[in-house]
């Protein structure tokens, strides 16, 4: 199978089985959707979900967050990863929505990055999901998934090889719901041990279930 044929039975498989795939991160704009992504950075999203209703009780807008304390945000936010470098990523990023960008969140990667706590992978997440921009995030499961059933060859080591991969393979149109086929495939089929191949629509091209290689 060609690379071309990979990718075009990934996407006619999940256009079937996960038309409507997105994130799973609860959020009502793209301020409270950039305090979720950024709080999910090693966590799980169902934590982060847990969490987030109280922050944003508490701090319903960038300008509100820019004038809080370490102190005020971070009990918030302790049952998450790191959280007392995200209390003060969180309180930064607010101060510089406000100062540079008129307490509206960017929607160029260029521009997101510059903001505390904002890495490429949080940036990617904003702009596809926010605005559909054709921007691929890969976070451990996209990396892991997409190696695994040969849509990049095992060469791409790193996370930016992998998305430039990708990225030039997807329909342009679709790139944003291809990040959330690969997650959620990666969360709930394709785990990192013990994936469940026998539930897989994927195993006709999975390098790895030809293999064994988990």
């Amino acid at each position: 199978m060609t690379r071309q044929q990979k990718y075009q039975f990934v996407t006619d498989y999940f256009l079937t089985h996960a038309p409507n795939a997105e994130t799973e991160l609860y959020y009502d704009n793209p301020y409270q959707l950039l305090v979720a992504v950024i709080l999910s950075a090693q966590c799980t999203d169902k934590r982060v979900n847990q969490t987030t209703p109280a922050f944003f009780k508490k701090f319903p807008s960038a300008q509100v967050l820019s004038k809080a304390s370490f102190e005020q945000v971070l009990p918030l936010i302790q049952s998450i990863s790191y959280p007392n470098n995200k209390s003060k990523h969180l309180i930064g990023m607010a101060q510089k929505l406000i100062s540079d960008f008129g307490g509206k969140v960017p929607m160029t990667v260029d521009e997101l990055i510059q903001l505390p706590g904002v890495g490429r992978k949080t940036a990617n997440v904003i702009t596809s999901v926010i605005d559909n921009q054709p921007n691929m995030a890969v976070d451990t499961h996209v990396f892991r998934v997409s190696r695994r059933i040969g849509l990049v060859p095992s060469t791409a080591t790193t996370p930016l090889a992998v998305e430039k991969i990708l990225t030039q393979n997807f329909p342009a149109e679709l790139i944003h719901k291809a990040h959330h086929w690969l997650i959620l495939h990666g969360r709930y089929t394709c785990v990192a041990r013990g994936p469940a191949c026998e539930k897989c629509g994927l195993q006709e091209l999975c390098v790895a279930f030809k293999r064994k290689a988990f």
